[in-house]
């Protein structure tokens, strides 16, 4: 049965960059493929992240203002993500008008969706949880955006975040649950940052924990951590995709930094939620003939499983050499092979700002 839940992506990754023409460009591509929202949040914009109380440039402001535009004519919702971390610290709490005048500029691109991302920062920080309650709460109060969104500091049960992020305050997602407005989505990668199955038995504990059904912040294909940059994800979700949407408020992708490659994947997530009989592996090759020429297609159809499962570290040098000659051939007409050759060339290094893998 078809099931219809909010489906979108947020650009949201470390590392290389999509530039504004992508960007752009996916508008038309999630409209094509049965998507509803995209969610503006490069870790690479300090606008948003360590200098938000910054204006952008003249220039970065009107690059926003065009995307915008083009995710409103594509019939797409329009999002930011926001990180102002530091307001979670003793010293930041009394900054509360920085917060506001953030807001107010961010209200002129008339965004559909705000989203708080507290992801990315110490924990282990007395009354967290109420914290970001209150100010989520001052957001929604401000923003003219119809969806307030947060991401907690703490969102999946991965020890890692503890490890990098220090020790989760007691009781910090029962706290969010019982304080923040339910009408505020709370992002979840499940119990893995990089989770590879959802079972239905962790969302629905999730979901009493939290209060309210999980917006899940999936993150596949994306692909760069120390570990993860070293391997190109363009298969299919899995079938277990197909079977949780009763149980999650919405599901968004974190694709790679590759952004043509990104869309085998991102491509086949509507199929889960639409077919009645959703098949991965027949899924990737109908994708395949609509996405790549020909000679393209036969390389992928090759390559795709060694690339997801064995990676840079798994080739000899010879096989590395040989592999770049063919696919930066096949990059001359296609910028998705051209992606893949830069990637084997090591265009894609890892960004160390890169903590939970």
């Amino acid at each position: 049965m078809a099931q219809h839940i909010p489906l979108g992506v947020i650009e949201g990754f470390f590392g290389r960059s999509w530039n504004w023409q992508q960007r752009t460009e996916l508008a038309g591509f999630l409209q094509q493929t049965g998507y509803s929202y995209y969610l503006y949040a490069p870790k690479s914009d300090d606008r948003l992240r360590s200098h938000w109380r910054q204006d952008w440039s003249q220039s970065e402001w009107a690059n926003l203002t065009t995307l915008r535009d083009h995710y409103r004519a594509a019939g797409i919702e329009f999002g930011i993500g926001l990180s102002p971390l530091d307001l979670c610290t003793p010293e930041g709490q009394t900054d509360s008008a920085c917060l506001h005048q953030k807001i107010a500029r961010i209200n002129q691109l008339e965004p559909d969706i705000l989203a708080l991302l507290f992801d990315d920062m110490r924990g282990d920080i007395p009354q967290l949880a109420s914290i970001q309650t209150q100010l989520a709460h001052q957001a929604a109060e401000h923003s003219n955006a119809h969806q307030i969104m947060l991401c907690p500091t703490y969102y999946s049960d991965d020890p890692v975040l503890a490890k990098v992020f220090g020790a989760r305050p007691n009781h910090y997602w029962e706290t969010l649950g019982q304080q923040l407005d339910p009408a505020i989505n709370i992002f979840w990668t499940g119990p893995k940052v990089c989770t590879e199955h959802f079972t239905r038995t962790h969302l629905s504990d999730v979901a009493d924990r939290l209060g309210r059904l999980p917006f899940l912040w999936d993150n596949y294909p994306v692909n760069d951590g120390a570990v993860k940059s070293k391997h190109l994800y363009l298969a299919p979700y899995s079938t277990d995709r197909a079977q949780i949407g009763d149980l999650i408020a919405g599901h968004a992708v974190n694709p790679m930094n590759q952004f043509q490659l990104s869309k085998l994947a991102l491509a086949s997530l509507p199929h889960a939620y639409r077919d009645a009989h959703y098949q991965p592996e027949t899924l990737f090759t109908t994708l395949l003939d609509q996405l790549c020429p020909a000679e393209l297609r036969a390389a992928l159809t090759r390559d795709a499983a060694f690339f997801a499962c064995e990676g840079l570290d798994g080739m000899t040098t010879a096989q590395r050499n040989l592999l770049t000659e063919r696919y930066r051939t096949l990059g001359e007409n296609s910028a998705m092979a051209a992606e893949v050759a830069d990637w084997l060339e090591g265009y894609y290094t890892f960004d160390p700002a890169c903590l939970t893998e």
